[in-house]
């Protein structure tokens, strides 16, 4: 009896590939994709997968062909592949919600966001940025998927020893940042962010990183109740995985 072989694609990578180093998985700019069985639908379905949070860690992983590491992949590399799991399990018809009315929406027309390759030229993760108030100057990383779980971690830890704290922009721009004016050190950072970072300077390089970032242009365009144009965020809701849910 022959070997049987599950069907995979080649999914492109917003990031180009640019900014892994020399030698790693993902420099083609390209990750390869198994289709979704009903192997992955049990794990969609896994109750204690759910309860802690790692369903759709476990479905990636078990979706992915590249040898290669799940805590790896930039954020908006991941949000791509999150996008191409969900067709190539189901299929690129996806309905929302949107002020009461209900719109399709075929996912493979999302585009990855165009990037300035010029940018990342330099295959290092690591970029200048002056804060426009103080201005203070910076350097900050691109955020992947396990650094964006460490950040989690170290939240929920604070929030353990003290339930009144709020630490969310504090410890990822903790994360984000790493240099202050060319000194590296992490008390540096962290005296930096914790003391001086000024809000609107936060804010300033949140949205920085927002459109800097390579990721997946998760925008359409809908005719409302009026007859007229407009664009959305696509919304991610419980129906993504499955899309006979209510």
């Amino acid at each position: 009896m022959s070997e049987l072989k599950f069907p995979t694609e080649e999914v492109e990578l917003p990031s180009k590939g640019l900014l892994y180093p020399e030698g790693h998985p993902l420099k083609s700019g390209k990750i390869e994709m198994k289709y979704m069985t009903a192997r992955e639908e049990d794990i969609l379905t896994n109750q204690n997968y759910i309860a802690k949070g790692i369903v759709l860690d476990k479905l990636l992983q078990s979706l992915i062909i590249t040898d290669v590491k799940l805590k790896d992949l930039l954020i908006g590399d991941k949000n791509a592949v999150l996008i191409a799991s969900r067709i190539l399990g189901y299929g690129k018809d996806y309905k929302i919600r949107y002020n009461g009315q209900e719109y399709d929406v075929d996912l493979s027309l999302l585009e990855n966001k165009k990037i300035d390759e010029k940018l990342f030229s330099e295959g290092k993760n690591e970029f200048d940025f002056q804060l426009p108030h103080s201005k203070t100057k910076i350097t900050f990383r691109l955020l992947t998927d396990g650094l964006d779980k460490q950040i989690e971690e170290e939240i929920k830890g604070i929030k353990k020893i003290n339930k009144m704290s709020s630490p969310e922009i504090t410890t990822r721009m903790k994360y984000l940042i790493t240099s202050v004016e060319g000194d590296t050190s992490g008390k540096k950072i962290r005296e930096f962010v914790d003391n001086y970072l000024l809000a609107r300077d936060a804010k300033a390089l949140r949205d920085h990183v927002i459109k800097f970032q390579p990721d997946k242009e998760l925008k359409t365009k809908i005719t409302n109740e009026y007859d007229e144009l407009e664009e959305i965020e696509v919304p991610i809701s419980l129906n993504f995985f499955f899309p006979d849910a209510d």
